[in-house]
């Protein structure tokens, strides 16, 4: 039998006070952006209109934050029950990774106190691809608060709203796995939308949403495998790896379908010389898919699969894999038109680092004062 606990414990630890340093350095720079303009911390410019804080922070950030898309899929849809343990972290996870990249998305607005426009619907653009992203993302961030709300509502006894919600939840948890597929499929069609501008080996047009979804799968489970490992580690827990060797099976079949979808496409539409150009692009292709292997080739065995340092090499290897095919395809290999270089600044990297270890600080105060973390009864 499991139950949720908060794990207790000190909070001003080594860990926390590192990261607590690195935000305020980040929250620096976060004000010079919103009292200066963008173009006193950035490298932006008319070519790369999008730099690191989009690409990372809603491209990746949200892909990183789909561990409990993943599980949602995996226990409510397919029914297996085993893997609820792991569902209210994971929530947690995909909650503060949504809301720091919803936050990090102001970062990019250049009329930032505007963003209310979102809410009225007269003002918007049916022509933007960004508009059905941003609904779609604010809706999920409100989802997931009601998803994560038990935990709170356990922790200050309140059993009726708790009873209340319980009853309801499971419209959130419809919800929950409608919105990421609405906005994940979209933030591939927004590599349609660019066109000639995405170098030849990502472009992959109407099939784009499709790898989208797939890669988003993947990054979810991944980093399920990721938390899980670390909060044992972290937190002196005991080892989920007999858990987590069945999301390494998943992983595999999903990272199976992609890397076939993609190659077949490279050779279908005629774009397989690009690979053999000897260019930069080829060689981030060559070292994008390498670590999309590594993990095949762990996982393929079901020893590796339940040997906990092994299943986390092939976890934090497909993270890598996945983060870089999107910074591949939204920035690194991407045709900006003549005259155009960018590489982001020190601002940019601090504020990108900064939100990151905001979340992390979040992860670690929630975790040890609400009942997040599952703890076996043992013997």
């Amino acid at each position: 039998m499991s139950v949720h606990k908060p794990l207790g414990g000190r909070i001003l630890t080594a860990p926390f006070i590192f990261f607590g340093i690195i935000f305020l350095i980040g929250l620096y720079f976060m004000a010079q952006r919103f009292i200066y303009g963008m173009g006193a911390v950035s490298n932006l410019n008319g070519g790369f209109a999008w730099g690191i804080w989009v690409v990372y922070d809603v491209v990746i950030g949200t892909a990183l934050a789909c561990g409990g898309y993943a599980l949602a899929f995996t226990v409510y849809i397919f029914n297996k029950g085993q893997y609820h343990p792991l569902v209210r972290p994971a929530i947690l996870a995909s909650l503060l990774g949504y809301a720091m990249g919803g936050f990090g998305a102001f970062f990019d607005m250049g009329r930032w106190w505007q963003f209310y426009e979102i809410f009225l619907p007269w003002n918007w653009n049916f022509n933007s691809v960004m508009l059905e992203v941003g609904l779609c993302v604010t809706a999920y961030i409100l989802v997931l608060v009601l998803e994560f709300s038990p935990a709170y509502l356990e922790k200050i006894g309140a059993k009726r709203l708790l009873k209340t919600l319980n009853k309801l939840l499971f419209l959130f948890i419809a919800l929950g796995m409608l919105l990421p597929t609405m906005h994940q499929s979209s933030l591939g069609s927004l590599l349609i939308v660019m066109g000639y501008k995405v170098n030849p080996l990502w472009q992959t047009w109407q099939f784009q949403p499709l790898l989208a979804l797939l890669s988003a799968l993947t990054m979810g489970f991944s980093i399920v495998i990721f938390e899980a490992s670390f909060s044992t580690v972290g937190f002196r827990r005991a080892s989920e790896t007999p858990l987590l060797a069945g999301l390494g099976k998943i992983i595999l079949g999903l990272l199976i379908s992609f890397l076939l979808v993609r190659t077949v496409l490279l050779v279908v539409q005629g774009n397989l010389g690009h690979l053999f150009a000897g260019d930069r692009a080829s060689l981030l292709y060559v070292i994008e898919t390498a670590l999309f292997l590594i993990p095949v080739f762990i996982l393929a065995s079901p020893v590796n699969r339940n040997h906990g340092g092994r299943l986390l090499i092939a976890a934090v290897s497909m993270l890598l894999g996945g983060a870089l095919y999107r910074f591949d395809a939204f920035l690194f290999t991407l045709n900006p038109g003549v005259g155009y270089r960018y590489f982001p600044s020190v601002p940019e990297i601090m504020v990108t680092l900064g939100i990151v270890s905001l979340e992390i600080m979040a992860y670690l105060v929630l975790v040890k004062t609400l009942p997040v973390l599952h703890r076996e009864e043992h013997a």
